[in-house]
């Protein structure tokens, strides 16, 4: 088994193999599906099976009373959804019926997951034998491990979509928050009981799961939290219901999937925290139609970037003292067109950005872009300034394509990435922190003005001093030029070799 990060789920190769025996056997929409509902299935009885054994070995005889599962925030599966009844019908023509039933039996028990979960196993287009080996993969698939703290529908979808764009030649067209960036957002906005948390473009739900995390690790009750929460896009809408009852987490997503800007299924909420990584560049997002909207207090947004539609749908949503932690395009910390640098300039004299992050690149499965953490508050401690951080050198590789953010003490005893990050801002506002060339800087409005309000980081934090190696500075430029000059005779030498070899075949430069 793969080591297991934030970067990555643990036992991505059997979801491949499952992903490969499906192959040609059903369409490219379907597929990942499958898989995700079969995810679920497994997750929810391993954690069961666990309990189950357990309460059994204690022979109390509480092993089929549902609230003995329900009170640690367990799933309860009901005996037809146990993966152990759908591994043994795996090589039976009825294999499809059997998930579909057990799907159905999730549901009755938990009525949130009414007509949530799939049921497209039966399907007469789906082979049965390429099913039930499928249902083999996964029955020798070990979640016992498994972090609950982990968004795992999601990534699990995330990984498959990633896959599946390279191996097809494509881009993926979607992406979903790696654990290392929602892990900080939460970090630094600290959630605390009785609090309202809402995601706006809320995806599968990692938000919602890692502030629960946060809130149980601080000695908190996880029940004394509210979860709001929106999502367009009908099957993301769907897994994300499945994540929070996974997670025994209760939130509100509203009746069905609907569009943020059209249809705002919470348009009194006022939020304690708003947590998003909103659709990055999001073009002909219906701003002709939303002219005169209330949200647009700093300025109409663009017809062709919603970004700053998002930013004023999140302001207009936070409570007198609330706090928004975001994931931005770099874009948007300098763009000036379409009237985006003055909403950005109304925004920033308004004294509601508190801090901006640079991240560095690699963290998201799917896509490379670099992005910004935005963190906007309405009552800052520290009137006035902003804090800047330039975190584009953390983090440690962890594949050849995935970069993960430290966390914990480390073993030289230094604060993990995403615990300095935090301290940082922790310091910021408690008035003690002190510039560092090349990481941080707390900068005042008026500072930021004269830079024609552009918030990306570099201009502010500037460049990390390096340490005087104690080399002469006329020796170092004599050794460095003498070096460039060997340099350039060897470059002159390759240079006629080849001149050399193309003559001899018949091409002369």
């Amino acid at each position: 088994m793969a080591e297991v990060n934030n970067a990555n789920l643990g036992f991505e190769k059997q979801i491949w193999d499952a992903a490969c025996v499906l192959w040609g056997h059903i369409p490219a929409a379907e597929y990942r599906k499958v898989i995700v509902g079969l995810i679920f299935l497994k997750y929810i009885s391993t954690a069961f099976e666990k309990k189950y054994n357990e309460l059994v070995a204690d022979g109390d005889g509480f092993e089929d009373d549902v609230d003995a599962y329900i009170s640690e925030n367990i799933f309860y599966v009901p005996k037809e959804a146990r993966w152990s009844t759908i591994s043994e019908a795996a090589h039976t023509p009825e294999i499809g019926t059997v998930i579909d039933s057990a799907m159905r039996a999730i549901e009755n028990e938990n009525k949130t997951l009414k007509n949530v979960l799939p049921k497209n196993y039966a399907s007469p287009d789906l082979d049965k034998r390429v099913l039930g080996e499928v249902v083999d993969l996964f029955t020798n698939m070990n979640m016992e491990d498994t972090d609950g703290s982990k968004d795992l529908l999601g990534r699990t979808y995330e990984y498959c979509i990633q896959q599946f764009a390279a191996y097809e030649g494509v881009k993926g067209g979607e992406f979903y928050t790696p654990s290392s960036i929602v892990k900080t957002i939460v970090a630094i906005l600290k959630p605390f009981e009785d609090c309202r948390v809402y995601d706006p473009c809320c995806g599968s739900g990692g938000m919602f799961v890692q502030s629960v995390k946060f809130l149980q690790a601080h000695s908190g009750n996880r029940n004394r939290i509210s979860v709001y929460g929106q999502e367009s896009n009908a099957d993301t809408w769907k897994m994300a219901k499945m994540n929070m009852a996974i997670r025994g987490i209760d939130a509100n997503f509203g009746p069905h999937h609907a569009d943020t800007f059209f249809n705002d299924l919470h348009k009194n909420l006022k939020a304690d925290f708003i947590m998003a990584n909103p659709p990055f560049n999001l073009s002909n997002w219906g701003q002709n139609q939303l002219q005169d909207d209330i949200r647009w207090k700093y300025g109409v947004p663009p017809a062709g970037n919603a970004n700053f539609a998002w930013i004023q749908h999140m302001i207009h949503h936070l409570a007198p003292n609330g706090k928004i932690g975001l994931v931005l395009a770099n874009g948007a910390l300098s763009s000036q067109t379409s009237g985006e640098g003055d909403i950005r300039k109304n925004i920033i004299e308004a004294d509601l950005v508190e801090g901006i992050v640079a991240m560095p690149t690699q963290l998201f499965y799917s896509v490379t872009i670099p992005v910004t953490l935005w963190f906007i508050s309405k009552n800052k401690k520290q009137k006035g300034k902003t804090l800047f951080i330039d975190a584009r050198k953390m983090g440690k590789m962890v594949d050849r394509k995935h970069r993960d953010l430290t966390e914990g003490i480390q073993e030289d005893g230094s604060l993990g990435d995403i615990d300095l990050l935090a301290k940082t801002f922790e310091d910021f506002q408690n008035g003690i922190l002190e510039d560092k060339k090349g990481f941080c800087a707390v900068v005042e409005t008026a500072d930021i003005a004269k830079q024609d309000y552009i918030l990306t980081p570099g201009r502010y934090v500037g460049i990390e001093e390096q340490e005087d190696d104690g080399e002469p500075f006329e020796e170092k430029m004599t050794r460095l030029t003498s070096e460039l000059s060997d340099l350039f005779a060897k470059s002159h030498e390759l240079e006629e070799e080849i001149r050399k070899k193309l003559g001899a075949i018949g091409y002369e430069i």
